[in-house]
């Protein structure tokens, strides 16, 4: 299977029980978490570029090595699509992994990275994993058992959006302004942080998983792959809110995303496509 680039609604039913799968992509996590802390912040990590100038290093490969490791033994019928080894099997049934998003902060030793690990089941991304060591966050969620997050007693609380439901209200994040530079999309930008209450540039996963905390209305950028957003789709969906492409499209391989709060979801569209600013 390639990866998922015309998809059903991602609002589709469903009506199987992914509490195994969840449990699996939580396995995987842990394991993921312990490669990953292992060579975080190491004086002699090694960095290399990669075809396409980004960067890789070795905590990358080995994170998702890890993974794969364990699909292999528990899901060898499943697809799989990772950052960096790409795309293996042909199956309904596809997990999609970012070993490391965000790393550049990673190889800086800044603590704000994430491992993704999803599963898209016909292309809709059913379940999600957001694994976040340095700060002992995690996320998780799969189609009809909610979204969860541990709390600092290691209970696990449910996740839900914000009930904002004015544009001028809003906290958003918009990831970075050369984002939007690059697709001529600057104007837009400007537009949205002076209808808005607060703008600022969170950057990777974490905004997204505010907003399912219910602490962001918005979050939305430009140039991310399928494994960048897969897993963050049902956290989002499952804690109330919406997620599209930036023209409100369900797709994953579109190069951009959107993510609301779902009140404000058509009002976001309607802002970025018009000058004309709505309250």
């Amino acid at each position: 299977m390639t990866s998922p680039a015309a998809t059903p609604s991602w609002s589709a039913p469903f009506d199987g029980d992914l509490s195994d799968d969840l449990a699996l992509a939580l396995q995987m996590a842990d394991a993921a978490d312990a490669v990953s802390m292992a060579r975080f912040d190491a004086a002699d990590l090694d960095v290399q570029l990669k075809a396409d100038a980004s960067h890789v290093t070795e905590a990358d490969l080995a994170t998702e090595r890890a993974i794969r490791g364990i699909l292999a033994a528990e899901r060898p019928a499943d697809g799989i699509l990772g950052e960096e080894y790409g795309t293996s099997g042909d199956s309904a049934r596809q997990w999609i992994i970012d070993p490391i998003d965000g790393t550049a902060n990673y190889l800086k030793g800044i603590p704000m990275w994430t491992t993704l690990i999803a599963l898209a089941i016909d292309g809709v991304p059913r379940v999600g994993v957001a694994s976040q060591p340095t700060l002992g966050r995690r996320w998780w969620a799969a189609t009809g058992l909610g979204a969860w997050t541990n709390t600092p007693e290691g209970d696990p609380r449910r996740l839900a959006v914000s009930t904002v439901s004015t544009i001028a209200e809003s906290s958003v994040s918009f990831q970075s302004i050369a984002q939007w530079d690059e697709v001529g999309r600057s104007e837009d930008l400007l537009r949205l942080s002076r209808a808005v209450w607060r703008d600022r540039g969170y950057g990777d996963t974490w905004p997204y998983m505010l907003l399912a905390e219910g602490r962001l209305e918005f979050v939305a950028e430009f140039g991310v792959k399928e494994y960048d957003i897969a897993a963050l789709v049902p956290i989002v969906h499952e804690a109330g809110g919406r997620f599209s492409d930036i023209d409100g499209s369900d797709s994953i391989a579109s190069r951009s995303s959107l993510a609301t709060n779902s009140i404000l979801h058509d009002d976001f569209l309607t802002l970025l496509s018009s000058p004309a600013t709505t309250n």
